[in-house]
């Protein structure tokens, strides 16, 4: 009448705690892929915006000194350096998440699962 698990919590538990183990360390594995990726995306944001704005305070020096002088190159250049890493960095956000993130995980809760409902089924 009891259930199979229960019956194995109770005889092996270290069983049971190492099943517990082994998800700690899968969703410690999943957590660090998409962490990382979710970090690359962070800095991705940032060189974006302090590229844009370091252009933009090099075009308005730019358009100060090009007013007072001949025109150089330099006046064009300077500042779209750091527009060029702005333009790369917002094209490194565009890249997308995974869509299917913890995807092993909850394949290994479905199959589980089904082995418990297999087990209280016997």
């Amino acid at each position: 009448m009891v259930h199979p698990i229960f019956s194995t919590l109770i005889t092996r538990p270290e069983l049971v705690m190492d099943h517990v183990a082994g998800y700690a360390a899968l969703v410690q594995e999943e957590a660090s892929t998409v962490g990382v990726q979710v970090a690359r995306r962070a800095a991705a944001w940032a060189a974006c915006a302090i590229g844009a704005l370091v252009f933009l305070v090099l075009a308005g020096v730019a358009c100060m000194l090009a007013a007072t002088h001949d025109f150089h190159w330099a006046f064009i250049v300077v500042p779209l350096v750091p527009l060029a890493i702005a333009v790369a960095g917002f094209l490194m956000t565009r890249k997308p998440l995974p869509a299917r993130a913890f995807g092993e995980l909850r394949q290994q809760l479905d199959a589980d699962a089904q082995a418990l409902r297999t087990m209280g089924a016997a």
